[in-house]
């Protein structure tokens, strides 16, 4: 963990014109986050006259949750706007102010509602959506063409292709060559991976929004041995200590017809460096047989206002400045971040910057949330939970059917009175 003395050493004070209140804001580091984030509170700081305290926080999303939580259970005023990922709302929401009465319902209707129901808790809006992510199949087109396979709109098409093209491939001198890859180490992003095929067979979200749990089901013991038949076939047994680098390294080196992962991989695959630059394409990923639905697990940032913040008008100005629609704007055409708002998406400028987000308006739409807002402060727990039992089924030490039984078992424990 960062110790707190560090964090506010790393703090830069960016000036305004006889500024008359300093708000400080955490923001990430990860690529030009940073640079971006600290442009447009400097931005906000001139037209104010206000000054902004920018923080740059760990890059870790677990080490980032630690601090947060250390901080805000001392009630500290160091912090005034928490930059907070997407499974946090719920986790953290005692801690936070309702920005419902500072935003205007037609800002909200014009953003993508599952982004912003995601940010309720209790019927208060704890935070403003900032950029979102949601996760996406990438394809080798050149090898759906030379084999004249089409993108595959299931999970059974799509064992089916990666089949016949690793076949193929590797009777043509390419031993190495896998069908798909994605993210299947114990950790969050499995929780991401399993959430997504269990949905597209409408197995449901673990736990649903009335707090029941409803993961031990047959169509989701179906998506997970479905899911467990293509370790060692189509997917290498490694995958089961994959994250999402590890595995954008095996499909960016040429080795896998198909991966699973999040938006930023688009410009590291098509990279000048990348032996598949103008080789891929993306798609939403499959649907969980013909009475299933695409579907990918949501994913993003958003800004929230201290309820321990000594200058939380000015903050809660600052959050609505850098979530506003010119500023997602920006933020899109420098960085790559994708917008909330639906109708930047038909922008010529930022499909021009980034002809990736043409195709994100209707995975955005059909993304589905992790269970963190009804579970709360047990999220962790639950997730943990999860992964640990779908690792279990990977991995070939307990069928679908068991390990989700003994899931519900566990989380009704955790459950107890209620979430």
């Amino acid at each position: 963990m960062l110790p707190l003395r560090r964090l506010l050493f790393a703090a830069v004070l960016l000036p305004g014109v006889g500024w008359s209140a300093t708000v400080s804001i955490s923001c990430g580091a990860v690529g030009l986050e940073l640079t971006i984030c600290r442009e447009g509170a400097e931005a906000w700081a001139r037209e104010t006259g206000n000054r902004v305290a920018v923080v740059s926080t760990p890059n870790s999303t677990t080490d980032r949750l630690a601090l947060y939580q250390q901080l805000l259970a001392a009630q500290s005023p160091d912090i005034d706007i928490f930059q907070i990922d997407v499974i946090w709302p719920g986790i953290l929401h005692r801690h936070f102010l309702d920005l419902s009465p500072y935003v205007e319902v037609h800002r909200l209707q014009a953003q993508f509602e599952v982004v912003v129901e995601n940010n309720r808790v209790d019927g208060r809006l704890l935070a403003l959506p900032w950029f979102v992510d949601a996760g996406l199949l990438y394809y080798r087109a050149d090898l759906l063409q030379r084999y004249g396979r089409p993108v595959p709109q299931s999970w059974t098409e799509l064992g089916e292709t990666a089949r016949i093209i690793q076949v193929r491939e590797r009777a043509a001198g390419r031993p190495r060559v896998w069908g798909f890859v994605w993210q299947g180490r114990a950790y969050e992003g499995l929780t991401c991976n399993a959430l997504e095929w269990i949905h597209s067979h409408n197995g449901g979200t673990i736990v649903a929004d009335d707090g029941r749990i409803t993961i031990n089901n047959p169509r989701a013991a179906e998506a997970l041995a479905l899911a467990a038949s293509w370790v060692g076939e189509i997917t290498p047994i490694g995958v089961l200590n994959y994250d999402e680098e590890q595995a954008r390294g095996v499909f960016q080196s040429g080795q896998a017809v198909f991966m699973r992962n999040w938006p930023y991989a688009w410009p590291l695959v098509n990279g000048e460096d990348s032996p598949v630059q103008g080789k891929v394409g993306i798609a939403p990923l499959p649907r969980g047989g013909a009475e299933g639905r695409h579907t990918g697990t949501l994913g993003g940032w958003s800004l929230a206002v201290s309820r321990y913040s000594r200058v939380p008008a000015e903050a809660t100005d600052l959050v609505k400045y850098l979530t506003s629609r010119q500023e997602q704007k920006r933020r899109a055409l420098i960085g790559g971040y994708n917008p909330t708002y639906r109708d930047l998406y038909e922008s010529e400028a930022i499909e021009s910057a980034n002809p990736l987000t043409g195709e994100l308006v209707a995975i955005l739409e059909q993304a589905v949330a992790r269970p963190s807002r009804i579970t709360g402060v047990r999220y962790n727990q639950v997730s943990n939970a999860f992964w640990t039992a779908v690792h279990t089924t990977l991995s070939g030490k307990r069928d679908s059917a068991s390990s989700l039984a003994r899931l519900e078992r566990r989380l009704q424990r955790l459950n107890g009175d209620g979430w």
